[in-house]
């Protein structure tokens, strides 16, 4: 596999070995000791998948006191992958990386612990396929507004559809502090 290193620490594409032929393809999607040695040291909990139709935005999210680290891939289809460092301390706090992730070109991108998360949905379906370092907790959840200014993300659409939760998540000026000194209980 290939581990290209992206502007921002531990934010890591993976462009797994793929092995095909005229009967189709094979390749790892994870192999603990190879994924370590690339610097991707962390225990995954849980699995998870879904599937969107086109035009479909989910994010940004994450959790406030207990972050997930995901390593996320679409099996089917094709979506605009956005990661946002919320890490306090960080160099890059506020920073964003972007990347297509296709069925057809099997990357990977791995999302450490500290960073909100989401995507949009560029093809009529993609399924999306994730392995997390922590639990869901629908009691720690939170985000960030997908189209906040001072983020500056070049989504590749305008009119997003949204959840009702994800269409009304706060700006990151409004929870800077709460990032940087941690969450009231």
């Amino acid at each position: 596999m290939n581990v290209i290193k992206t502007k921002i620490k531990d934010l890591l594409i993976i462009e797994p070995k793929v092995f095909g032929d005229d009967r189709g393809f094979f390749y790892e999607t994870f192999q603990k000791e190879r994924y370590r040695a690339a610097g991707i040291d962390v225990e995954f909990v849980q699995d998870n998948r879904s599937r969107s139709t086109k035009g479909v935005l989910r994010g940004l999210h994450f959790q406030k006191t207990k972050p997930q680290g995901k390593l996320v891939t679409v099996t089917d289809g094709e979506v605009f992958d956005v990661a946002v460092d919320l890490r306090p301390g960080s160099e890059t706090f506020g920073q964003h990386e972007t990347i297509i992730l296709t069925g057809k070109n099997k990357l990977q991108f791995y999302v450490p612990p500290g960073f909100a998360h989401g995507f949009c949905v560029l093809s009529d379906t993609a399924d999306f396929q994730y392995k997390c370092t922590d639990y869901y907790d629908p009691s720690d959840e939170s985000g960030l507004l997908w189209n906040d200014p001072s983020l500056a993300i070049q989504w590749p659409l305008s009119q997003p559809l949204l959840s009702e939760k994800d269409a009304v998540q706060p700006h990151l000026a409004a929870i800077t502090h709460n990032l940087i000194n941690g969450w009231d209980k």
